[in-house]
């Protein structure tokens, strides 16, 4: 299945992405859990997969054996599928509402019982070899879905991406797409500083792998990129420069909020943002 940019709502896709932070945000307030920055920087990267027409999902049937499958690597941002997962109906939307707690079914960190995730993520750098396995199974047993992997900056790091992308490259898994979350920040602060990645761009490239770099806030930028997947019997790297807590002015582009909860005088102020803060296209 190809992906047409002609085909998409584009204002659409924009009240999408604001929808799903405020959903995030009232969801991690209410239980003072959660990864706002995190999941917020990589909010328009799955908008486009579920709603802008890229990855194949079929509403009330998590189990669809010709579905795509969409993995977040970067486990910690796992939170950020829940608001989607229910609107699609694979579980009842009353879940947000208990989100962490012992009753419920979503945790802090996805696990299979959940309707709808592919894959499971604490320790970071294993997404690409998940989706990497899952794409070459799906060649070998004839099957044409594809998997879409969300991989935050700093897991690029860890060596088992690396040989994860070396396979994919070495078995032109073109099947298989990784979407780099680019926001420059880790727990301990930016990543250049902490230790330099530099072109990822190049890096993915020089590895084998079709590689462009896109503004991962822009659907105009962000859509035409999944256009290119397949095109050349590689697999596909998507670079998206991001912004760690994008749509909320105090959280942006700061490493203290990784994982920091609002005041309620910061609650009011970020409510406020997430109801205007539209990206512009």
């Amino acid at each position: 299945m190809g992906f047409d940019m002609k085909t998409v709502n584009v204002a659409e896709l924009i009240k999408r992405s604001q929808w799903l932070r405020q959903a995030l945000f009232e969801m991690v307030v209410k239980h003072q859990a959660g990864h706002l920055p995190s999941s917020f920087s990589m909010a328009e990267i799955l908008v486009s997969l579920y709603y802008g027409g890229v990855a194949r999902v079929t509403r009330g049937n998590p189990k669809d054996p010709n579905r795509d499958r969409i993995l977040v690597s970067k486990g910690h941002a796992a939170m950020s599928q829940y608001p989607i997962l229910a609107d699609f109906g694979f579980f009842p939307a009353e879940e947000l509402d208990r989100f962490t707690q012992l009753d419920g079914l979503l945790g802090m960190y996805a696990d299979f019982r959940i309707p709808g995730i592919e894959g499971i993520s604490g320790s970071l750098g294993h997404g690409v070899g998940m989706g990497a396995g899952i794409s070459l199974a799906a060649r070998i047993d004839g099957q044409k879905h594809r998997t879409f992997v969300i991989l935050g900056d700093g897991e690029n790091y860890e060596g088992s991406i690396w040989e994860s992308a070396m396979f994919a490259a070495h078995h032109k898994l073109d099947n298989l797409v990784v979407i780099v979350d680019r926001n420059q920040l880790c727990i301990l602060g930016r990543t250049e500083e902490l230790l330099e990645l530099g072109d990822l761009e190049d890096k993915w490239r020089s590895f084998g792998w079709d590689a462009v770099t896109v503004d991962g806030h822009s659907y105009k930028s962000l859509l035409p990129a999944f256009e290119r997947i397949g095109r050349n019997g590689k697999p596909t790297a998507i670079i998206a420069n991001t912004v760690k807590g994008k749509g909320v002015s105090f959280m942006e582009g700061q490493a203290v909020w990784h994982n920091r909860m609002p005041s309620e005088q910061q609650a009011l102020q970020a409510r406020r943002e997430l109801a205007v803060n539209c990206i512009i296209d």
